[in-house]
């Protein structure tokens, strides 16, 4: 290969899906040479193309141990939690966060719980004698922490417990990767090389079924993976 064929080829982190439809247009644009191999690559993990995306577990992690923390607070001071992450159209990170720290309620975009059912929950679970309770909300939800904030402190003694929040925010993007994304990365990333090598541009490198796997660009545009409502069931039940 010419240095100047290596010049023309690109390979793209697909972060969302605006950086989707920049990939497409530059693979499709006539006028242009240039050819370009994408990386799934969202905390979000809605990408078609790929089973989980760069960026996820790490974020889970953290949204984890964040909750971890203050489940040890809430514990000794008799409180509720409200634990806001990353999330504007998507719950992913909010779902997996929430199941694997024991959440009382999981609260999304596409699956949004109101301030009144949250407070049922949260007084079932201190008459249950439990001594503390977790809120996962994701940010894009419309009953987001302000609001659900405001429905507690017309009355204080809804749910039993002293209600307190905390966002996270970008700090979820920022940690260190995980050891698993750092191995997903370099997989993802030998496997885009070997794509522009092998000639397929206008691709999504991904993983799916454990292996690395291609899918044209134009068939990721526009859609997102749906969410698994069988993983809010399971988390209903364990917070029972």
């Amino acid at each position: 290969m010419t240095e100047a064929a290596r010049e023309r080829l690109r390979v793209l982190v697909v972060d969302d899906h605006r950086a989707v439809a920049e990939a497409i247009a530059m693979a499709i644009d006539l006028r242009s040479d240039m050819r370009c191999v994408g990386i799934a690559s969202t905390i979000d993990n809605d990408l078609v193309g790929s089973d989980v995306s760069i960026g996820c577990d790490t974020a889970i992690n953290v949204t984890l141990e964040a909750i971890d923390h203050l489940r040890t607070t809430g514990s000794s001071h008799n409180r509720a939690f409200l634990v806001e992450t990353m999330g504007r159209d998507c719950g992913y990170l909010a779902i997996m966060a929430g199941l694997a720290g024991g959440a009382e309620v999981i609260s999304t975009p596409e699956f949004e719980v109101s301030a009144s059912v949250i407070s049922e929950r949260l007084r079932a679970a201190y008459e249950r004698g439990k001594t503390h309770a977790i809120v996962v909300l994701a940010e894009g939800v419309k009953e987001n922490t302000a609001k659900i904030l405001a429905y507690f402190d017309a009355d204080k003694q809804r749910s039993g417990f002293e209600l307190r929040a905390t966002t996270l925010g970008h700090v979820v993007r920022g940690a260190p990767p995980s050891a698993f994304e750092r191995v997903l990365a370099t997989r993802l990333g030998v496997g885009a090389v070997k794509s522009l090598g092998d000639g397929e541009t206008g691709v999504l490198v991904g993983w799916v079924k454990n292996e690395v796997a291609r899918t044209p660009l134009a068939d990721i545009v526009g859609r997102t993976k749906p969410m698994d409502t069988e993983l809010l069931e399971l988390a209903r039940i364990l917070a029972k």
